[in-house]
């Protein structure tokens, strides 16, 4: 059976509005989450990502007053990452209106968190946020090349990416969020030997973020093996619709929602 592609508006969140910035840096306010949100679900987006950007740096929890409003306004699946630490959090989110959960700091530094949020709730909730970035020729580096970064992509962890997803899919994680720290808002295209080697490491549903800059960038990411592809500028700004994408994509042979 051929599984429909999903085209996933990314909504960053930084003290209540909605920023995007390249490589993480130089923020720019986009808008407000909640009318972003009830945009993209009008125009036809499969899903939607909420990320606190700024919760894991801050040290607190998302907020789950602008999480209510934006469930509030929306019909299709929301997924909502930045800050989530326990269980008890994952909980909170679901109450407050997610339909899935991000982790990604602190299972980063205490994997055992994915195995309880998966038991307690199932892998259908648990997206495992992964911000990648190649390894510098003159650093220290790992078997793939690729590392973990965490807190928004500003810290190294040494945890090589492959050994990573494929850790966290072994224990319970229903899907991977990929996201490339080099091409994050470059608008360049995605990294795509990024996405086909975790594509082949993993069978877990594999969503490509980082780096769209055209309609044919989306085709790209799902050729190199993503099912769902997801992305912010190009959305926030008006370069794209949702429609544009799923029609490049349709043109291209692939199956869409």
């Amino acid at each position: 059976m051929t599984v429909a592609i999903r085209v996933i508006p990314c909504l960053d969140v930084d003290g209540g509005r909605v920023v995007k910035g390249v490589n993480f840096e130089n923020l720019t306010d986009a808008g407000d989450p909640v009318e972003l949100a009830h945009r993209y679900d009008s125009e036809g987006a499969d899903e939607l990502t909420f990320l606190d950007i700024s919760a894991s740096t801050d040290g607190r929890a998302t907020t789950l007053e602008v999480v209510g409003r934006t469930a509030e306004e929306v019909f299709v699946p929301l997924t909502v990452g930045g800050g989530v630490r326990s269980d008890e959090d994952v909980a909170m989110l679901l109450r407050a209106g997610a339909d899935k959960v991000g982790v990604n700091t602190a299972a980063v530094a205490r994997p055992e968190m994915i195995g309880e949020i998966s038991q307690r709730f199932g892998s259908q909730v648990l997206v495992l946020s992964v911000d990648a970035r190649r390894c510098r020729p003159d650093g220290e580096t790992t078997p793939s090349g690729y590392e973990v970064t965490t807190h928004g992509g500003r810290r190294g962890t040494g945890k090589d990416a492959l050994e990573w997803v494929t850790y966290a899919a072994s224990h319970g994680v229903g899907e991977i969020l990929l996201n490339s720290i080099d091409a994050d808002g470059t608008t360049a295209g995605f990294d795509l030997p990024m996405i086909e080697a975790v594509r082949a490491a993993v069978d877990v549903p594999l969503i490509a973020s980082g780096g769209a800059g055209t309609a044919q960038h989306f085709v790209e990411a799902v050729q190199a093996g993503a099912d769902a592809v997801l992305a912010a500028s190009v959305f926030h700004f008006g370069t794209l619709t949702v429609a544009q994408v799923k029609d490049e994509m349709r043109a291209a042979g692939i199956v869409v929602r």
